[in-house]
């Protein structure tokens, strides 16, 4: 069969030439610059065949590159083979970055092309600045994939509907009003929210327009003193919830009519938008005349910290996902005692019965990755029916899963020893939750911010030359996208926000391994920042560790452990046992016990 990318690089090809082009960047984005994309806006896939969730195609002439981190390198080569297009590995030594190979290969006079509906303000600011330094200038105007993809999907057109009071406790006129007096403080008059996720959870409303992620397309303009104008699809919402968001001072408009409203705002007027989530296309129909403030989008800080109500609920939900696990994983290992054949699409499958089996169940919150020995090695692996592999009663499984609750969102990886394990998997699969166990335990003051306490889970890892590839924890949403911000842990980056973590907000934990062709360790729990303790040096805050799992303790090795890890291990596990036996019974209950033995 021919392979489909390299004709469609030649017709881009053909396009940046007929209107004097020398190269094509095609980023991952949206026009809410998205982190999972609608079909409509998947060009980077379609045109290198490349699937992962993060990279930048970068055409020439002579060229086409694909510039994705380590977690998507094997994939990477695996999907670009034959296609024309280059793998070209980020953050490695004396490798390249896509701006700086595009500084090294353009000529004065040259142009380079990116669809301004896929590009931030932020970062047009920064590629102009680069390309100024050879001559080069960058046009937006241009959206040369949409102009050869003659089979490009519709919009999106799924229903948007109410998250009821009952779970969001908040009423979206009071978030306005929060909103409002950030707004006043600033001095703006209006501010506009294209980021899906502020705009869900400042509305309360929830879609299915991005998969695993319950948001829908939308803008939102808010007016200080006034109303506030929501710009989606009138089709998506019914009647009731029309009638709903206009008795809260919100008013419905056309999604493309955006621009329009943007364009009437007057010389009076100053616009608050965040740079780095408002892209180009949007913020240029903003006239000249009008004062620009860039800055976080205040909701996204609100957004971040939980409430003592939305804690509960989530609490909640995870002892509901954590016997939905505890079910899989209970029937995965009498299939495979009874002999029957399984696959890490089998995984997949048990995983998301459980799920659905549990109250309040929406969808994933992002697609199960299931790799079974070496397939573990890769950080974002996904079984397909066409690549899979099949389990034996021997080596790990690592299972790292969520799902999307009206109380909340969990992701939660776990190894499993499907029999036999090799002394290496076992050291490794130890250091990766010694990582785990010291961020866990972590007291840090006040005003400290994820990537101060990156180390805490690396220095096990570090102290036998070993590392990881990814950032250690990522915020989580309330029913919403399982990636948020503005919080992380991850290694400090120079130039970089240090975001300081506060209570109320929900992160992940998760250390990782990978050691490709042989397997892959990562252990992850979800935790919350709470309030421990106040000294004469000030606020000391902690974590809470939210996901009720066991963990496999026959995949560790027990004696590598101090008896301060060991103490806190048990102690997981002895919640874990109190919060989901009440849900279990039968054989589950007794794996249930089993796993939650004290070491």
């Amino acid at each position: 069969m021919t392979h489909p990318i390299p004709p469609r690089l030649a017709a881009l090809r053909q396009a940046m030439a007929a209107r004097n082009v020398a190269a094509c960047l095609v980023p991952t984005a949206d026009p809410h610059l998205s982190e999972y994309l609608p079909g409509h806006w998947a060009a980077r896939e379609w045109l290198s065949g490349f699937t992962g969730s993060a990279g930048t195609l970068l055409v020439t002439a002579d060229h086409a590159g694909l510039w994705t981190d380590s977690r998507y390198f094997a994939q990477g080569e695996q999907q670009l083979a034959d296609s024309g297009v280059t793998l070209m590995k980020q953050k490695v030594a004396h490798a390249p970055e896509h701006l700086v190979w595009l500084q090294q290969h353009l000529h004065a006079g040259d142009a380079v092309a990116i669809a301004g509906d896929s590009l931030s303000v932020a970062s047009r600011q920064q590629i102009t600045r680069l390309l100024g330094e050879v001559g080069a200038t960058l046009r937006t105007d241009l959206d040369l994939p949409a102009a050869i993809w003659t089979d490009r999907p519709a919009l999106p057109r799924a229903p948007v509907v109410e998250h009821a009071l009952t779970w969001a406790h908040t009423p979206r006129a009071d978030k306005l009003a929060r909103v409002r007096t950030a707004m006043r403080k600033l001095g703006a008059t209006h501010h506009l929210v294209s980021s899906l996720d502020d705009v869900a959870w400042l509305t309360n409303l929830r879609g299915s327009d991005v998969e695993c992620n319950p948001v829908f397309l939308a803008h939102l303009l808010i007016e200080a003193e006034g109303r506030a104008t929501l710009f989606a699809e009138r089709g998506k919402l019914g009647d009731a919830l029309v009638a709903a968001l206009a008795t809260d001072g919100i008013r419905l408009a056309d999604y493309a009519a955006v621009t329009d409203a943007l364009g009437e705002l007057g010389a009076d007027d100053t616009l608050l938008l965040d740079p780095g989530k408002v892209v180009c296309a949007v913020a240029d129909a903003v006239p000249a005349t009008v004062r620009r403030i860039e800055t976080a989008n205040p909701s996204t800080a609100m957004k971040a910290r939980k409430s003592a109500a939305e804690l509960d609920h989530i609490r909640e939900t995870m002892r509901r996902d954590g016997a939905a696990l505890v079910r899989a994983f209970r029937r995965l290992e009498e299939r495979l005692a009874a002999g029957m054949a399984q696959t890490e699409l089998d995984v997949d499958a048990l995983v998301r019965e459980e799920r659905a089996a549990q109250p309040n169940f929406i969808g994933e919150s992002f697609a199960t990755i299931a790799g079974y020995q070496a397939n573990g090695a890769l950080p974002h692996y996904r079984a397909t029916p066409e690549h899979h592999s099949t389990l034996a009663r021997k080596g790990l499984l690592l299972v790292d899963s969520g799902g999307q609750y009206l109380g909340g969102t969990t992701d939660v990886t776990r190894v499993l020893a499907l029999g036999e394990t090799s002394a290496e998997q076992r050291r490794d699969a130890t250091l990766v939750m010694k990582g785990l166990i010291a961020l866990s335990r972590a007291r840090f003051p006040k005003g400290a911010s994820g990537p101060q306490l990156d180390a805490l889970a690396r220095a096990p890892l570090w102290a036998v030359g070993m590392d990881y590839g990814h950032g250690t924890g990522h915020g989580v949403g309330y029913f919403l996208n399982v990636h948020e911000g503005p919080q992380g842990i991850r290694p400090p980056v120079s130039g970089g926000a240090l975001v300081a973590l506060e209570p109320g907000m929900v992160t992940s934990i998760e250390p990782g391994l990978y050691k490709p062709g042989r397997h892959g360790i990562r252990h992850e729990n979800l935790v919350v920042v709470v309030e421990a303790e106040q000294t004469e040096f000030g606020d000391y805050y902690a974590f809470e560790t939210l996901t009720l799992c066991p963990f496999d303790r026959r995949a560790l090795e027990s004696h590598l452990l101090n008896p301060e890890e060991r103490a806190w291990l048990d102690d997981y596990h002895a919640g874990v046992r109190a919060a989901l036996s009440p849900l279990l019974d039968g054989t589950d209950l007794a794996w249930l016990e089993r796993h939650c033995a004290p070491l």
